[in-house]
């Protein structure tokens, strides 16, 4: 923790330069061997255990099971629009060390998974704009290029659905949908682009999300569809706004914080931590660090700087 509140309390003394809406993703050094872990691979083939663990899926109010193969050929197929500016993996002007950041934290989740249940992954930041959203995608896209590996985008911020936009993707139906009770858990569910990745959205607009979140059929949601995903990624509203964060880290198996240089206080960082206390905090993402940084970003579990985005992310 104590590193943490030095790494952003320099931050804030040098005034870090805060990429803008026109800047594009600028990653920065790790530091990797602030992370104790089993020296096995994390890029590690599928057992025939992995996929028989995520084979079925408990069709909601039957007895019938899908498959995963069912389940991408019965759900919403739009064609998505990739954001090259907010994208790393499809951007090709893009510094490739955007991308090798995303695959070191996507190796690291793998290794801490070894030692723990770790499937389903709260992203979540302090305050708004300090690249949560930005960091669910890009973690999202850096699994799937891992061959079969399968992975669910979930837009958790009911408050300001935001991540249909870095996918040029439908905003509805979604998430708001389905726990309102008038849109079934397949007809939330998008794939648009190839690969295994799938998405639910935001959904449209509801006045109640806190209660939504906590009516109980979110958990059933992530019960029925983590058997057939390798990672869930779910994205919440900032931790020390509203209740959903809380409510959504106790039902799932690891929270991310992500902090942004230069403008989250280290003071806000402790207090985001402290909330958080609990819930199995298996990180910190510190983004937007320039490379002119001199102290090291060996963070809590993790310490990687990502760019940011030209939108405005939560």
């Amino acid at each position: 923790m104590s590193r943490i509140h030095e790494a952003l309390k320099k931050a804030e003394q040098e005034r870090a330069v805060v990429v803008t809406a026109e800047t594009e993703a600028a990653p920065l050094q790790t530091e990797s061997a602030s992370l104790e872990l089993p020296a096995r691979s994390a890029e590690v083939p599928l057992t025939s255990g992995d996929i028989l663990s995520r084979t079925v899926l408990s069709a909601p109010g039957s007895g019938e099971y899908l498959r995963f193969d069912d389940l991408r050929a019965r759900c919403a197929h739009p064609v998505w629009h990739l954001d090259p500016s907010v994208n790393v993996f499809v951007n090709p002007d893009s510094s490739a060390r955007g991308s090798e950041q995303f695959r070191t934290l996507r190796s690291r989740l793998y290794q801490m998974r070894s030692n723990q249940p770790l499937r389903t992954l709260l992203v979540t930041s302090s305050i708004p704009t300090e690249g949560k959203t930005f960091v669910a995608n890009n973690l999202a896209q850096a699994i799937i290029r891992q061959p079969d590996r399968r992975a669910l985008l979930i837009d958790a911020d009911l408050r300001r659905s935001r991540l249909h936009v870095p996918l040029g993707a439908p905003s509805s139906p979604g998430l708001t949908d389905y726990l309102r009770g008038t849109a079934d858990l397949i007809s939330i569910i998008q794939q648009g682009q190839e690969g295994n990745l799938c998405f639910i959205p935001g959904g449209n607009e509801v006045t109640n999300p806190s209660e939504l979140i906590a009516n109980g059929r979110m958990k059933v949601l992530l019960d029925r569809l983590a058997p057939i995903f390798d990672w869930i990624i779910l994205d919440s509203p900032p931790c020390l706004l509203v209740a959903d964060p809380s409510v959504l880290a106790d039902i799932c198996d690891g929270v991310l914080l992500v902090a942004r240089a230069g403008v989250t206080p280290a003071t806000i960082a402790q207090r985001a931590c402290q909330e958080l206390r609990g819930r199995n905090l298996v990180g910190v993402v510190l983004n937007a660090l320039q490379d002119s940084h001199t102290y090291h970003s060996d963070y809590y579990y993790y310490g990687y700087g990502y760019g940011d985005s030209k939108e405005p992310v939560n």
